[in-house]
């Protein structure tokens, strides 16, 4: 297939799968039951974190801490007292467990006490760079905190471990990119769209190779950047718009 017909036949998933319906089954779903925009941040980074197993049980997991914030994230996180947190012991999804949740919910009180938007946390309030830069520093700022568990650390990927980071990205897109289409939200402006880099997971990689448009084996870092720079080839200004179309071309198409 040559690059016109891939973006025309890329082009044609997007329309498919760029929509409200597409959302339905999938994490930002959870992000979506929220007007707030701190509630927003709050329940897509929780959505993200826990991206991975069957979608059905990363939603209701994610519903479950949401009602253990009363529905109201950004009020909780920024209110809650030290003692609270104890509704959340015996949390489990998949490897993500309560020593995992407790500190992530320490980091954000940390965090929305003396910012407005986890935004901050990954631009550190300097000019952008970036993808990667934001990624190491949301990283390091992550765990600055004392006494941040050390088994914690494998659920915050950052580039220089040379992980794809594909939930950190797909988080990214989510805050980044427009929501004129009803699944992004745009609520973040320090990063430019077209710095974005795809979210890479099994489906996406998988399907890629398939179709000639990366050569690493690897699922890695820098195959995530190979697939970002074919895929601005094909759109200059806003390349992870085709996410939705990869991703879909594995999962509902078993492509």
């Amino acid at each position: 297939m040559n690059k016109q017909k891939l973006k025309d036949f890329l082009d044609e998933r997007v329309l498919r799968y760029e929509t409200p319906d597409f959302i339905e089954q999938d994490p930002v779903s959870v992000p979506h039951r929220f007007s707030g925009k701190a509630d927003r941040e709050i329940m897509g980074f929780f959505a993200a974190t826990l991206a991975w197993g069957q979608r059905k049980t990363i939603i209701r997991n994610c519903l479950k801490l949401a009602e253990g914030m009363d529905m109201a994230p950004a009020d909780f996180i920024r209110n809650h007292e030290e003692g609270d947190r104890s509704r959340f012991l015996g949390f489990v999804h998949r490897t993500f467990n309560d020593t995992d949740l407790l500190y992530f919910l320490e980091f954000l009180q940390h965090h929305y006490r003396q910012q407005d938007s986890l935004e901050t946390a990954f631009s550190g309030g300097g000019a952008f760079s970036s993808v990667e830069d934001s990624l190491v520093h949301f990283h390091r700022a992550f765990f600055s905190l004392p006494y941040a568990p050390e088994r914690t650390r494998k659920h915050v990927a950052t580039p220089e471990r040379k992980s794809a980071c594909k939930r950190l990205n797909m988080f990214l897109r989510w805050m980044v990119r427009p929501a004129d289409k009803g699944v992004d939200f745009g609520l973040w402006k320090t990063i430019p769209r077209d710095a974005l880099i795809c979210p890479l997971d099994t489906h996406v990689h998988r399907v890629t190779l398939g179709l000639g448009m990366i050569a690493r084996k690897q699922a890695d870092w820098q195959t995530a950047l190979e697939l970002t720079r074919f895929l601005k080839e094909l759109d200059p200004e806003d390349p992870v718009r085709y996410d939705y179309a990869l991703f879909s071309l594995g999962v509902h198409e078993k492509y």
